[in-house]
């Protein structure tokens, strides 16, 4: 028979709100008076695991667990699926080394969910043991495993791996799909192969069909890779199968994203004019557009509308509106939208100010830049300071160049030794060199020298025809270097028309790596 307290127990962790004093009461309760049952146990880690991203208290959640001499494999899983992915990820390798428990479907699935919502470098080499004992116990072919696995691959960004399991797999739903061409569209440079295994999705004969979350990733895809083509046969998909832009805000957002970035400014207004829900980023997503296309009072203009829609425009649409036309090249038109930042009541913040240097300094507005920078309201960054000094040897403006680079020195000498080397004296010395000013130079290879700052010399590498890659790292005494690679330097050197940049840089190779 059970006891009131224990009833009152069981009765809180049916509560989905508890406080974390509540849960460590319960938790007391059920210790006192018997904490035998692995669903009990279960619905207790649960609620300690909700409270976790406030309380941080998983410590409390693996109390539970451990309170079981043999846990079973339900208590296991719940354990794995609710907590933090390191300490998932944890727990599996240590009762996967012990052996006591023979894991289930559930298990790898939540394991692998944990390795996908934490990617890093550690995490992908985790999968793959995992892998490994997915393989050894012989449930590969199940399906929703393959496709964790494969969603587990590509958020680590080995979409190598993830496609080798999707092309081994028997069985493809559609989750599996969608999780392959998710994966292809999250990672730079794969856009290509995410839009042709979409069209290999709708040839497919078993009916798969892409879900609201694949269209906008393939959507994506196409405008990063600016296929129109392909995004105009996604709109028809579309309209075809009545996922209309009026119903999904998402949908209508991305293909606005895609029409703009593909040129077609017209169906992108279409697109948007048809929307009858449109949130920030939907209005964003437009005004963008049309300061890509050169219609920079356009795109204010639209923001008004947007503000008397109810919406007003944040401090992320004025940077994504400023990008645009930092990389279209519209000066007249960027900085009348910084200037109109003030009246929808946005404080431009660092990345707004580094948007207009960015925008004056590539195009060649180098003194205006500096004008910008120096009447700044608020101190500006050193990444402020190093895009205008990185414009000024671009355009071989070395009076200007000098100026920035002492400024800089002198007002963030924070970087002037990281790891052993400064970018900024290295930007300096190479705008000296670019103009052929070598006294320069030397000043400021021997100020380095005086601070004890040293020059972090690069490394390349060459493909030769034996396919062999050489790799020639300045300062490393060991490396030899090959006839072969010898000859490869000096046709490279030969055909560089900066020959005394080149007679420079071979000097200081010569110096840091001499021939044996």
């Amino acid at each position: 028979m059970l006891s009131l307290p224990r009833v009152a127990a069981i009765g809180f962790l049916h509560l989905k709100l508890l406080s974390i004093y509540q849960l460590k009461q319960t938790h007391a309760q059920l210790i006192v008076n018997g904490l035998n049952s692995p669903s009990l146990a279960a619905k207790l880690i649960k609620q300690y695991c909700t409270l976790l991203g406030q309380q941080k208290n998983y410590c409390n959640a693996r109390l539970v667990f451990e309170h079981f001499d043999k846990p079973n494999l339900f208590l296991f899983n719940t354990l794995i699926r609710c907590s933090p992915p390191k300490e998932s990820i944890l727990v599996f390798s240590r009762w996967a080394s012990r052996g006591d428990l023979v894991f289930d479907d559930f298990t790898y699935i939540f394991v692998l969910g944990a390795c996908a919502r934490s990617p890093s470098v550690p995490t992908l080499w985790a999968g793959r043991q995992i892998h490994s004992w997915i393989m050894k116990g012989g449930t590969i072919s199940n399906t929703m495993v393959q496709t964790t696995l494969i969603h587990s691959y590509a958020s680590n960004k080995d979409v190598g791996s993830a496609r080798r399991v999707f092309d081994e797999m028997v069985d493809r739903n559609n989750v599996t799909w969608n999780a392959m061409i998710t994966g292809y569209c999250s990672q730079r440079g794969s856009a290509h192969d995410a839009l042709v295994l979409f069209r290999d999705m709708l040839d497919n004969v078993y009916g798969a069909k892409p879900t609201d979350t694949t269209i906008v990733s393939v959507l994506s895809a196409a405008s990063q890779f600016g296929v129109l083509e392909t995004g105009t046969c996604m709109h028809g998909y579309i309209e075809k199968t009545n996922w209309v832009p009026e119903i999904d805000v998402f949908i209508g957002t991305s293909l606005i994203d895609m029409y703009s970035k593909c040129g077609c400014l017209n169906s992108a207004l279409s697109v948007f004019s048809r929307m009858k829900e449109k949130n920030i980023l939907t209005w964003t997503a437009m005004a963008t557009g049309l300061a890509i296309h050169g219609k920079g009072k356009e795109a204010i203009k639209l923001l008004d509308s947007m503000g008397a829609s109810g919406l007003k425009p944040n401090a992320t649409s004025f940077t994504s509106l400023l990008l645009a036309c930092c990389h279209s090249g519209l000066v007249e038109e960027g900085l009348c939208l910084f200037s109109s930042m003030s009246k929808f009541n946005v404080t431009p913040q660092m990345q707004h100010y580094g948007c207009i240097v960015d925008l004056l300094s590539r195009n060649g507005l180098l003194k205006e830049a500096y004008e910008f920078i120096m009447g700044m309201p608020v101190e500006p960054d050193a990444i402020l300071w190093r895009s205008l000094l990185s414009a000024t040897r671009i355009h071989g403006d070395v009076a200007m160049g000098e100026k920035v680079g002492k400024l800089l020195l002198r007002v963030h000498p924070e970087r002037s030794s990281l790891n052993g080397t400064s970018e900024d004296y290295v930007a300096l010395s190479n705008i000296y060199a670019s103009a052929g000013k070598w006294e320069g130079v030397e000043t400021v290879r021997e100020e380095m020298k005086v601070k004890g700052i040293e020059n972090k010399f690069g490394c390349s590498s060459i493909q030769t025809t034996t396919a062999l890659m050489f790799q020639n790292m300045l300062r490393d005494l060991h490396q030899k270097c090959t006839k072969e690679m010898d000859e490869y330097v000096g046709c490279m050197y030969y055909n560089t028309n900066e020959f005394d940049l080149c007679r420079k840089e071979q000097e200081a190779f010569e110096k840091a790596c001499p021939l044996e």
